[in-house]
């Protein structure tokens, strides 16, 4: 009645005997147990132990009058959830509830040990079968736990419990080991490290470590959990790849490789040195959207073409980070995965610039010595065609009396003068016309120009002179070099119709092997190098090639011959010099011309211009000419003068009336350039067989240093060039003559 006052929805069962209370049980679930200590053919403690055997989780109440104390205690420990005295029922409903609340209570707990259980379960599942090496530690760092790949690599001995979690730590690592521990317990946070490990067999693992502490059900920090992973395969990896970029950053080459959008992933040394970015400010960003000035079209051709093949091979002409423009042999490889679906770009980029500067100037100069070789040979040609017409003109003249005749004359030979000054100029650009060398100090004779170039100049262009302070004499033709600046100085201020800025300066410069080498003809050595620049429209690159050759000119009709450049370059030469050109559209020219620096004097070319000249008295002449009409002029010529002459077509034919006549002839007049023979062997020929006899040379191509072994002969050998005057030659003539008396 007290249970069902309490609990009126109640259904109880009564049972009287050991039967029907096993019956019962059998039959179905009970929320609670309310059993008399004493039972009739039935002891209470063995309804207890069945109670525990079949409904173990159902409370247990002993309600009785005859239990005692000892029994009382003897029912608890073995499972009684509590006991009722019948002569104190009020105490039964607070002890049925007490029951029901330690049912609740020990129904919870095992729910939370069962959790416990299956997370413990899941712990060991998941570090038993990962390869991360896991450590459990408590707060001194001993280890509680590890995991089968922790006592695979170090050994089960070694990571038992309460072994020194940091004991295989290598001794120069272990501080930082065990201060990331202590850092993870004083924060609370997770840290990381980086560390050695030791093994038994004396090999080192490279450990990366994260420490994350574990907390009570107060939120005391009770452990550390310690998760590892071996990285020494990955970090002898990276220090072999470190090894590699060292080695690439070692290549002369710009190499960069990109992914497949063309966005940067790496950037070596030769790359920043040549386009001027450093890698930290590339990695990322698009290739062709760098600065770099790709032809948009060019770039887009290349790549069709790579992802085609797979390579592409060319040139591209870039723009470096400060603006210089470079010319890049480049290849581009694609690099495929397994499956060969393009996975990155790899770019190898020499710089040919200075090369391509160099070929183009090999193959300038040998163009220009071809072209040099053949208006040589026109030149030469000339001359022997002019010698005897200028030579007739004279012979002429001394014959003609009218007024009328004589101006006809006059105009003849002014023609004939200025084809034989347009042939000079023809040699200058050969191989230098016929030169009278002197010392000259180009600070001095730049000042003494500059004048003379100011009047050429308008007054919007600004002349500016900067000589270097002692600068080295060259020796050189004071005409011809005043030609050659005064010639760039003009095509400058026709650059600079709107005016700018002409700059002429001199600097002492040793010229290596390299960039004699790359100016055929040139030596190394000192050198006065001029420089020349403007800030003129500039040269177009399609061009600039051919501004030496022979009237070439990019001027209007009638504003230039073309020869002013062609010039510049032969007269540079003949002096053993070079010149050097720099240019871009719209930037203005820069020339730079190379004199050597000679210390002893060069003996030049005698020119003799007397104004009178004594007539011979006789004297045998043997002249050697393969022109016909040039030795019939020069035979004529001579006889007239009082001379007998012996004439020979070539070299062995002179030779031949030498010896036939020895003892009649008195000088030699021979070309140089002959059939059969050079002059010069003709000459000494000569002189073994008379060592004193007078020798007169000429020729059309009578250069500056063409025959100087000549003039160190003793005696001398005087060099003629043509055309030739009557009084320059029969003033030789008569001065050889007059010395080969005196030696008598």
């Amino acid at each position: 009645m007290v249970i069902r006052r309490e609990w009126p929805n109640w259904s109880i069962r009564q049972v009287g005997n050991a039967a029907d209370y096993a019956a019962a049980l059998e039959s179905g679930t009970f929320d609670l147990i309310l059993s008399d200590y004493t039972v009739p053919g039935f002891d209470g403690l063995k309804a207890l132990s069945i109670a525990r055997t079949r409904a173990p989780a159902t409370p247990f109440l002993f309600l009785s009058g005859t239990i005692g104390e000892e029994r009382a205690v003897e029912a608890l420990k073995q499972g009684a959830t509590d006991y009722v005295l019948k002569d104190r029922p009020t105490r039964l409903i607070p002890a049925i509830r007490q029951a029901f609340a330690l049912r609740e209570e020990s129904e919870k707990r095992r729910r939370i040990e069962a959790a416990l259980r299956e997370n413990e379960k899941r712990f060991r599942q998941i570090t038993e079968n990962v390869v991360e090496l896991i450590a459990l530690l408590d707060l001194d760092g001993r280890r509680i736990y590890a995991n089968p790949p922790y006592r695979e690599l170090l050994g089960d001995e070694a990571v038992r419990d309460g072994t020194d979690g940091f004991a295989e730590v290598h001794p120069d690592d272990a501080a930082g080991a065990r201060a990331m521990f202590a850092e993870a317990i004083r924060t609370g946070a997770t840290r990381e490290g980086e560390y050695r490990l030791r093994l038994a067999d004396g090999k080192e693992r490279q450990l990366e470590s994260h420490a994350s502490v574990l907390r009570d059900a107060n939120g005391h920090v009770v452990n550390v959990l310690l998760v590892s992973r071996d990285v020494t395969a990955r970090r002898e990896a990276e220090m072999r790849l470190r090894e590699q970029a060292s080695l690439l950053d070692r290549a002369r080459d710009a190499i960069v490789a990109t992914d497949v959008d063309h966005r940067i992933a790496y950037w070596n040394a030769s790359a920043e040195r040549l386009y001027g970015w450093k890698a930290g400010e590339v990695f990322g960003h698009r290739l062709d959207e760098l600065g770099l000035g790709f032809d948009a079209a060019r770039f887009a051709a290349a790549r069709a073409q790579l992802l085609v093949t797979g390579e592409w091979r060319g040139e591209f002409r870039l723009r470096t980070r400060g603006g210089e423009t470079v010319l890049v042999e480049s290849t581009w490889s694609l690099v495929v995965e397994n499956d060969g679906r393009p996975r990155s770009i790899l770019y190898i980029d020499t710089d040919v610039t200075e090369r391509k500067k160099l070929e183009t100037q090999l193959l300038r100069s040998q163009r220009m010595e071809s072209i040099g070789t053949l208006a040589g040979g026109v030149a030469h040609d000339l001359n022997n065609v002019l010698t005897p017409i200028l030579l007739s003109i004279d012979l002429l003249g001394s014959k003609l009396t009218s007024e009328e005749d004589q101006r006809l004359i006059e105009k003849t030979k002014a023609s004939a003068t200025h084809g034989a000054a347009l042939v000079q100029q023809l040699l200058a650009f050969a191989r230098g016309a016929d030169a009278k060398r002197v010392r000259i100090e180009p600070g001095a004779a730049l000042a003494d120009l500059r004048p003379l170039i100011r009047q050429s100049l308008p007054h919007t262009i600004h002349l500016v002179l900067t000589p270097q302070h002692r600068v080295w004499p060259i020796h050189a033709d004071a005409t011809q070099f005043n030609q050659v600046l005064i010639n760039l100085c003009i095509n400058a201020r026709d650059a600079m119709l709107h005016g700018g800025r002409l700059e002429i300066s001199t600097v002492n410069e040793t010229v290596d092997a390299a960039l004699a080498n790359a100016n055929p003809g040139a030596k190394p050595g000192p050198y006065v190098r001029i420089t020349v620049a403007d800030t003129g429209t500039g040269i177009p690159p399609a061009v600039i090639d051919k501004i030496f050759d022979p009237f070439f000119t990019t001027k209007a009709a009638g504003k230039g011959t073309g020869l002013g450049l062609s010039m510049v370059a032969g007269i540079l030469k003949s002096h053993g010099g070079f010149v050097q050109v720099e240019s871009e559209s719209g930037r203005g020219t820069t020339f730079h011309l190379y004199f050597p620096a000679i210390a002893e004097p060069v003996p030049a070319v005698i020119r003799e211009t007397p104004s009178a000249v004594a007539r011979g008295t006789g004297e045998g002449i043997l002249l050697i000419d393969d022109e016909p009409v040039v030795r019939d002029t020069l035979q004529m010529l001579l006889q007239r003068a009082g001379y007998r002459v012996y004439p020979a077509a070539d070299g062995n034919s002179g030779l031949a009336e030498f010896d036939r006549r020895a003892g009649e002839i008195a000088l030699v007049i021979t070309d140089m350039m002959l059939p059969d023979q050079i002059g010069t062997e003709v000459v000494k020929t000569l002189r073994r067989r008379r060592s004193s006899l007078p020798v007169i040379a000429i020729s059309g191509m009578m250069a500056s240093g063409e025959f100087d072994e000549l003039l160190h002969l003793t005696p001398a050998v005087d060099c003629l060039a043509k055309p030739l005057s009557p009084s320059a030659l029969l003033g030789a003539v008569r001065r050889k003559l007059a010395l080969g008396e005196q030696r008598l």
